[in-house]
């Protein structure tokens, strides 16, 4: 189910979270080659991307929101 991204938090790990409108969070991390999301490097780029629907598997399994 796409959702929409609403904000960003760092992990414990210092990896950028988005947190969604769902109540889900999901780790949106930049590692190429696997992953390319430059955007998330930047604070410009993360705030370009605020409203940008993700797919949201926790969602789809029908799992609770994620805690703040």
């Amino acid at each position: 189910m796409k959702q929409s991204i609403i904000g960003y938090h760092l992990d414990e790990e210092n990896h950028w979270v988005a947190e969604l409108a769902c109540g889900h969070n999901q780790h949106v991390r930049h590692q190429p080659p696997w992953v390319e999301r430059p955007w998330v490097t930047h604070e410009s780029g993360r705030a370009a991307m605020l409203g940008f629907l993700l797919d949201c598997k926790k969602c789809d399994r029908g799992e609770p929101r994620d805690n703040p």
